[in-house]
């Protein structure tokens, strides 16, 4: 990773986590940071392995599954935290990356981080990026 794009993924991590509960999208941030989005979208997804949409979405994810075995807040309240707009869509998604529905993980009261927070600074964040309840190589 060279310095340019090491100083890339790593504001755009840290904005990531400033803001995770509020809307983000590839705009916003790209703005935030003064990038342009084609630069910015390029850059996280060569040098992390996966696109910023899908890196928000598993943090989002496992923010959630963490308020699921930590807390006994709704599964709806928590789908709208992690900025879904219905718990279906939140279901479906969730599903997706743990392989089993939000009540059963609940239930299993074990959280796991299926995305964990990416530190940025070296070329082993590439292994941390996940797709589908599955390690990016």
């Amino acid at each position: 990773m060279d310095m340019r794009a090491d100083k890339v993924v790593r504001q755009t991590l840290s904005y990531i986590e400033e803001h995770i509960e509020e809307a983000l999208s590839l705009d916003t941030i790209a703005a935030a940071l003064n990038y342009s989005k084609f630069y910015l979208a390029r850059t996280f997804a060569e040098e992390t392995g996966c696109t910023i949409y899908k890196y928000i979405q598993g943090r989002r994810l496992t923010r959630a599954a963490e308020k699921l075995v930590k807390t006994q807040q709704p599964i709806v309240e928590i789908a709208y935290e992690a900025q879904y707009n219905s718990q279906q869509a939140f279901t479906l998604a969730f599903g997706r990356l743990y392989q089993v529905t939000p009540q059963a993980y609940r239930r299993k009261g074990v959280f796991y981080p299926m995305q964990p927070k990416m530190a940025g600074g070296s070329s082993a964040v590439r292994t941390h990026c996940r797709k589908g309840g599955v390690m990016a190589a």
